[in-house]
């Protein structure tokens, strides 16, 4: 009789990280990119503003301090989703917020670079378990 896992075999995920799934996620992520750049310089923002505010999403990682991997992971992907910068942009079309925009399309600008270089969406197993795959070292 089979035991259901808590948590999922990993290394079962390792193989599909050279997939032609993880190729079409980073291809998305380069097109997001791509497009957030475009339409961030459409806005007439300050590319100063634009490099000031490029990492703060990845100021999330301090989750990962509380020492809890699976808080780490909740408070990191929280900030690494296109949800809440696509409502805020979405936000400053509905109420004509100018200043949110670019706000937004840094943020999605981010998360799309993040997305293209291999660094997905966190599982509570610790950083470097990605869904494209593993991050970071090698373990011997």
């Amino acid at each position: 009789m089979a035991t259901a896992s808590t948590s999922l075999d990993r290394s079962s995920a390792l193989p599909a990280a050279r997939s032609s799934v993880v190729l079409l996620l980073r291809l998305e992520g380069l097109i997001v990119a791509a497009i957030s750049a475009v339409l961030y310089a459409q806005t007439g923002a300050s590319w100063w503003l634009f490099a000031a505010l490029w990492l703060a999403p990845d100021l999330s990682m301090l989750g990962y301090a509380t020492g809890r991997p699976c808080w780490g992971a909740r408070i990191y992907n929280a900030y690494h989703n296109y949800a809440v910068p696509g409502l805020l942009a979405l936000f400053a079309i509905v109420i004509h917020a100018r200043g949110l925009m670019p706000i937004a399309l840094i943020w999605i600008n981010h998360i799309g670079v993040d997305r293209l270089l291999g660094f997905g969406l966190k599982y509570s197993d610790g950083f470097g378990f990605t869904h494209l795959g593993r991050v970071g070292r090698k373990s011997a």
